[in-house]
């Protein structure tokens, strides 16, 4: 459920009209929803209940603005960070630093520097080189770096080949076959303390059977780590569940993701870990657009919108869908198919391709469903077109929380050659 809705025959984020922030920030704009937030966040941690030390760490690689993080901070969320910036930005928001864990595969050693002065959870740490190098600034700063390794369990997790993390040809994680002496190598390491086991095997799964075969794995191996005599706390699952895009093509519900878990994990004494980014913003955020011209071709309609990939580029880069609506809810009575297309100068400037949508025009708005995450966060400005503004909605309220660039804004960030001046 989320809490865009139409009311006599109006589009409505809350208990706004989106018209209404339209008119006041001009298009095209982000827009999310705090109630779809915290609910979608209580949702999955009350999946997980059945477990007594748990914590939900929102992936804020999913949609890093403060206003969503400071909103999940109030609900309870923790953060899964992948860089400097998106701790700073956590702390910002009021997370506290015991509630970041930091992956990825690439950390340097200045953002190692300031998580340790930070005081993070935990470093999901990916290879050995990474390992040495973290070692290397503890001991500097006269600090300890408490870690998990990220474990690859070679599983297929059944989604898109870009968000495939899992498989033992990814960038992602250690071999599991190498755990164990990664592992030993850890704890002999000066400012190294090993807590925990991470694995994360993709994003937008749609089936659980994948997830049920990476947990059965970690649980064998912390069994395993622990026969050894590496003391494991923290059993880290990732995140990864997959969200309605299309009506009617729905993945689980976090009720039987957790029923897994908890399954799997039956016994194990650890303090759970979870990231969950896009099952809780996705469909908290919709894109609003406005149609500049419906252009009939030699062979297919266009339906031609301001919004262009440089804004929401999931559909060309990963062959995403993303319902399209008419903002007016009378414009439906009629349909055309058509490519819904930008006006970005690159053939593969394509929202939807022979999509049967609201026969609108020129004019009209359009919102493109499950746009809050890896929406804003992945926008640019290509063709030298304007970040677009983002907006929170909450109840009655809304703000803008991302304004919209000037011109002058964009080329004030260039700097001339002093030799051209």
């Amino acid at each position: 459920m989320d809490h865009f809705q139409y009311r006599d025959g109006v589009l409505y984020a809350e208990d706004v009209a989106l018209p209404e922030i339209a008119a006041d920030v001009g298009t095209p704009f982000y827009c999310y929803s705090s109630a779809t937030l915290v609910r979608h966040y209580e949702v999955f941690d009350q999946a997980l209940s059945a477990l007594e030390k748990r914590m939900v760490c929102f992936a804020v690689k999913a949609n890093s603005h403060v206003g969503v993080l400071a909103t999940l901070a109030r609900a309870g969320a923790g953060a899964d960070v992948v860089s400097e910036g998106e701790i700073r930005q956590a702390l910002v928001a009021g997370i506290p630093a015991s509630r970041i864990v930091f992956s990825g595969v690439g950390k340097k050693p200045s953002e190692m520097r300031f998580a340790l002065e930070a005081g993070i959870f935990q470093f999901n740490v990916e290879s050995l080189p990474e390992l040495h190098a973290l070692s290397e600034q503890a001991v500097a700063l006269g600090a300890e770096a408490s870690i998990a390794l990220r474990v690859n369990p070679d599983v297929n997790p059944e989604t898109h080949a870009k968000i495939s993390t899992g498989q033992k040809e990814s960038k992602f994680g250690i071999p599991m076959e190498q755990a164990l002496e990664v592992y030993a190598t850890a704890a002999s390491l000066p400012g190294i303390r090993v807590q925990g086991v991470s694995v994360h095997i993709g994003s937008q799964l749609t089936v659980l059977e994948p997830f049920r075969n990476a947990f059965l794995r970690v649980r064998a191996l912390v069994e395993e780590l622990r026969a050894a005599g590496h003391a494991i706390e923290v059993i880290d699952l990732g995140g990864g569940l997959g969200i309605p895009y299309t009506r009617g093509n729905e993945p689980p519900l976090p009720d039987a993701y957790g029923a897994i878990v908890t399954e799997v994990m039956d016994g194990m004494d650890a303090t759970f870990v979870f990231e969950p980014g896009r099952m809780i913003a996705g469909n908290a955020g919709i894109m609003v657009s406005e149609v500049i011209y419906v252009k009939q071709g030699a062979e297919r309609n266009y339906l031609i919108v301001d919004a262009g990939m440089n804004d929401l580029v999931r559909p060309s880069m990963y062959d995403a869908h993303h319902d399209i609506v008419p903002v007016l809810e009378a414009r439906q009575a009629e349909t055309m198919v058509a490519d819904v297309v930008g006006p970005v100068c690159e053939t593969g400037d394509i929202f939807a391709k022979d999509r049967e949508v609201a026969a609108v025009s020129p004019g009209d708005l359009v919102a493109f469903r499950s746009a809050g995450a890896y929406g804003a966060v992945m926008s640019g400005v290509y063709n030298s077109r304007p970040l677009i503004p983002e907006v929170l909605v909450h109840g009655a309220q809304y703000e803008v929380i991302r304004r919209r660039p000037s011109y002058e804004d964009m080329l004030g960030k260039q700097i001339m050659p002093t030799w051209l001046l």
